[in-house]
């Protein structure tokens, strides 16, 4: 027979040679733990010996919500702290949940990279001791993000707690701020991670680009994590940013450091780390049945005070979800349209080597990703307006810098206005600004102010670069990192 077992880690983020703490609730009479190093393959580095099993339970829901744990509270379970080994390389690691006992798996065969997603699981970064001293590159893994959806479903069980399901709110006071609360501190198994981050984590082996890692957490408390590096890499879906994690992305641009946001819905709401950054609290506009009991959601990035932080995510970023739109889906890709980027600007250095025109020549404009599920599930975008030639210019009036290039742009259609109540076949986004005119439109581009930022607009630029099926794709991917990876001299 086949048990239960999960877990969560203390911290998601450890060093080689330190420590890292594991919570785990079990029925089985014993239990242990197998490590694997996600790469171009996920490659077991070590196993456990075998310790008491003990089943533990959540705590309940604050709401009284019958048969419901706590999405906010720290679930508390009893730790088991281990070594991190000095010859683990650093990256993307997994640690495998094993029930022993009768009747027990004991000895169940490897995980390979396609079992990856499941649950009695969970994934950390190993960083090195110093930071920079493998690569220039970081990969920030989104890890505030993944809280935010994390169900803490298991096999058999759908606990459905999540920011986005039955979610706690809390009034603020005694300083804690007012908002929707999350626990880091639950189980939940391997979902967002084999998605979007395995495949060009891949990638980024297979083809000689050494990277280092951190979680969103690290370089929250960290004002100086990124000065050992040149680039920082912003994968997937990351939609969650605290002030910190952004005040210290802006320096590090400002000083020439160089951002690759590789994802879409990027730093749309503002979170606040407590309890000892073991939670986070976001004043979001999340719902509670079909009601919205708790607006304005005053940690909406781009929305202005009071109703909202006042400060756009796209002057960071460049583009903001408010000018994009979100495809649904029961499953991805789904059925989403798969026509790419029109390209704008082609003798631009990022399409060097991919043959790509750009309608300049009289002749029709290529599409980079075309047949590919390149734009979405959701997407960013930027106001814009056509000049007299027909390319396509950022506009600025939503906060976006003066200098950001279009170099790709697809006018999202359908739309559908209601975000809160879904249509399938359409992009589901609705008018947040009267006052911008121009549509909503995945957008590809960059910007230089000090360092440069490039964003791709889409989250699932890394899942069509890792699984190769664009080759222009790649090859933009390519001269990115290459041109990225090292910083420029600031003039001066």
């Amino acid at each position: 027979m086949s048990g239960m077992i999960e877990g969560y880690l203390g911290r998601e983020s450890v060093t080689v040679g330190g420590e890292m703490t594991l919570h785990l609730s079990t029925d089985a009479p014993r239990f242990r733990l197998r490590f694997y190093r996600l790469g171009r393959e996920l490659i077991p580095v070590g196993e456990s010996g075998q310790y008491a099993g003990t089943r533990h339970t959540p705590p309940d829901h604050p709401d009284g919500l019958p048969g419901l744990a706590s999405p906010a509270d720290d679930w508390d379970w009893p730790p088991l702290t281990l070594p991190v080994p000095e010859d683990w390389q650093p990256g993307i690691h997994l640690v495998e949940f094993i029930e022993c006992g009768p009747g027990r798996p004991g000895n169940p065969p490897l995980l390979g990279a396609e079992q990856l997603e499941g649950h009695a699981r969970e994934f950390f970064v190993v960083r090195p001791r110093t930071p920079g001293s493998r690569s220039r590159i970081l990969y920030k893994k989104s890890t505030f993000t993944r809280h935010a959806y994390n169900r803490s479903d298991r096999p058999g069980l759908e606990r459905a707690v999540s920011l986005y399901d039955h979610p706690v709110h809390r009034a603020g006071g005694d300083g804690e701020p007012r908002g929707h609360k999350v626990s880091l501190h639950r189980p939940g198994g391997v979902i967002d991670l084999a998605y979007w981050d395995a495949p060009f984590v891949a990638w980024l082996e297979r083809h000689g680009y050494p990277v280092e890692y951190c979680t969103d957490l690290d370089l929250h408390e960290d004002p100086g994590l990124l000065s050992s590096y040149d680039l920082l890499l912003s994968v997937g879906h990351d939609e969650y940013w605290s002030a910190a994690m952004r005040t210290h992305a802006e320096r590090f641009v400002h000083d020439g450091g160089n951002i690759a946001f590789l994802s879409a819905n990027a730093c749309w709401w503002r979170v606040h780390p407590t309890d000892r950054n073991t939670a986070f609290v976001s004043d979001t506009d999340h719902h509670v049945g079909d009601e919205y009991p708790h607006l304005p959601a005053t940690d909406q990035w781009w929305a202005p005070v009071p109703d909202g932080v006042g400060n756009p995510e796209n002057a960071l970023t460049g583009v903001s979800f408010r000018n994009g739109g979100m495809w649904p889906a029961t499953e991805w890709p789904g059925d989403r349209p798969r026509v790419g980027y029109t390209v704008q600007h082609a003798d631009h250095w990022i399409f060097e080597g991919t043959g790509l025109r750009d309608g300049s020549d009289g002749g029709t404009a290529d599409r980079l990703g075309a047949g590919t599920p390149l734009i979405g599930y959701e997407c960013d975008g930027a106001a814009f307006s056509y000049d007299e030639s027909g390319i396509a210019r950022a506009t600025g009036e939503d906060g976006t810098p003066g200098s950001f290039l279009i170099l790709g742009i697809h006018v999202l259609e359908p739309v559908h206005e209601d975000f809160h109540h879904f249509k399938w076949g359409h992009w589901n986004g609705p008018v947040r600004e009267p006052s911008i005119s121009s549509p909503r439109a995945a957008t590809m581009g960059l910007y230089t102010a000090g360092g440069t930022v490039f964003t791709a607009g889409t989250t699932d630029w890394p899942v069509v670069c890792g699984l190769e099926q664009d080759p222009a794709v790649v090859r933009v991917t390519r001269n990115l990192l290459d041109r990225l990876r090292h910083r420029s001299p600031l003039p001066g």
